[in-house]
């Protein structure tokens, strides 16, 4: 076997590799809530606007919303578009807030593969001691260069029914 040939061989299973790898994720899959159409394709896949929802793995009580950009196309029916960094974030206290385990400023909450090879968006946790109040942040991250697109949201631990509220710092690792 030709040196060029081993090296197109090489490639081609190394594409197969990260096209079979599930997404790295921290949480389990968000739940599709709904989607709008932005852009009208005639053979192929609109492009859209898409709405998920995801409960915190770590803190029950805590859902967040997102919604972001999904390609249409020929690219997008073949997820291998690279998806737009525009993303938003909306978290809600939806019950009593309970703390599974502990966890670090900045840790994942969710992760997902946004491009086949170099982009990916991210939910991290955060916790603002002084006001006890939650704090996510989704960016997305490119290999190269990154991005400055990005969106926050916080929800402040307040009692539920008699139970008294927790302090987010005392489950800060």
């Amino acid at each position: 076997m030709g040196r060029s040939l081993k090296s197109l061989v090489g490639l081609v299973a190394l594409g197969a590799t990260l096209l079979a790898a599930p997404a790295a994720s921290a949480s389990d899959d968000p739940d599709f809530i709904f989607d709008r159409s932005t852009v009208w394709h005639m053979l192929t896949p609109d492009a859209k606007l898409a709405v998920y929802a995801i409960d915190d793995p770590v803190v029950d009580g805590v859902a967040c919303h997102f919604t972001l950009p999904e390609q249409g196309g020929v690219a997008g029916m073949f997820g291998v578009a690279e998806e737009v960094s525009d993303i938003s974030l909306a978290c809600r206290q939806i019950g009593p807030i309970s703390f599974k385990e502990k966890f670090e400023q900045g840790s994942d909450m969710y992760r997902q593969r946004r491009s086949l090879f170099f982009k990916k968006m991210q939910i991290v946790r955060g916790c603002d001691v002084k006001r006890n109040v939650l704090v996510y942040l989704v960016y997305s991250d490119k290999l190269i260069e990154g991005s400055p697109k990005n969106s926050t949201s916080t929800v402040p631990i307040m009692p539920w029914g008699t139970a008294p509220a927790p302090k987010c710092a005392d489950w800060l690792d």
